[in-house]
């Protein structure tokens, strides 16, 4: 989902449009300060290079992320537990961005059904500008809490939703707006930016900065920074759905099989679990609507589709459980 306001006007808000000398000082000297903005003086000349070099210092530049990233886990992992609690409870998981952070919110939750046959409305994604602003810049819509607010009051949050903040910068209104409005509603709240002590990261119950340093093209922010959110931003989803007990080891055992590549690897994945025969992996598939977690408690618990179907239910979709369950009756 996308932010229910499309913004094709400017949103800032601001006084003076005029462009006299001043007009932007306090936003440029804003920016100065941000590790995502910095110039870096070794690169002024990469025009100048071979396009195999400026290749292999991207390369280079893109190697140093998974460290930047490596250094905030420990928080990280304690935001995925609070986000995994709520959700337990019902709670939704909502990103909120502008331009790339927005667009790689959307990415990550519209992929959350398919991989994980999770309601499209217990993950939601928010882009500052609504929904042509996924394919179309609408830049201005960035500056503006108030559509942020009510984008969330569209949603009518609860206090057992998520709400991540997504900003490279730290200091998008949109995304800070979002994170504030959240908390005043009593929702979990995480701010993910890539600079130090920003705005985003003090507004939000659980402040990730990942600083990922300057970048190979000065405030290009969808580089190394975008790499980054989006390492983040698997690892929020995917590690939370594993808590929720949608996979088995490393199975996605609640697929959703929506066209002939998933229903394949729907039978290959019953097949990993379970060793069992094509013949048997058809049957228990038959017996259970084509759920695979269903199939594979029919076939590793010996019992009949309405069972397994009763049985997860009970141990809250989690599939270890419902087979423990099985072998102490």
């Amino acid at each position: 989902m996308t932010s229910t306001t499309d913004a094709n006007t400017d949103t800032t808000g601001a006084t003076d449009t005029s462009g006299t000398p001043g007009t932007y000082g306090e936003l440029r000297a804003q920016l100065a300060t941000l590790t995502t903005e910095a110039f870096r003086p070794e690169l002024a000349e990469i025009d100048r290079l071979s396009t195999e070099e400026i290749a292999r210092i991207m390369n280079g530049e893109d190697a140093t992320v998974p460290a930047a990233v490596a250094e905030r886990l420990p928080q990280i992992a304690t935001a995925i537990d609070a986000t995994a609690e709520r959700m337990a409870r019902g709670g939704r998981l909502i990103y909120a961005g502008a331009g790339t952070a927005g667009r790689l919110g959307v990415l990550d939750a519209s992929e959350c059904p398919p991989t994980f046959n999770t309601d499209p409305a217990g993950v939601v994604g928010l882009i500052a500008g609504g929904p042509s602003a996924m394919v179309t810049a609408v830049e201005g819509a960035e500056d503006s809490k108030e559509l942020a607010a009510a984008d969330l009051d569209a949603l009518k949050l609860t206090a057992d939703d998520t709400v991540v903040g997504i900003s490279a910068s730290g200091r998008t209104p949109y995304a800070i707006g979002a994170v504030e409005h959240a908390r005043a509603q009593g929702a979990l709240t995480i701010g993910l930016s890539c600079n130090a002590d920003s705005a985003l990261a003090a507004a939000a119950e659980h402040g990730l900065e990942v600083v990922t340093g300057p970048e190979l093209l000065t405030g290009s922010t969808r580089l190394k920074a975008g790499t980054a959110q989006k390492l983040v931003l698997n690892m929020i989803s995917t590690v939370t759905m594993i808590r929720l007990g949608k996979t088995y080891g490393n199975l996605m055992v609640d697929v959703r099989a929506s066209n002939e590549k998933l229903r394949a690897r729907s039978r290959h994945i019953v097949s990993l679990a379970t060793g069992a025969s094509d013949a048997a992996i058809e049957a228990a598939l038959a017996a259970t609507d084509g759920e695979v977690k269903n199939a594979i408690l029919v076939i590793l618990g010996q019992v009949d589709g309405p069972t397994a179907a009763r049985l997860l239910t009970e141990s809250d979709g989690h599939l270890r459980a419902a087979l423990a369950a099985v072998r102490t009756t």
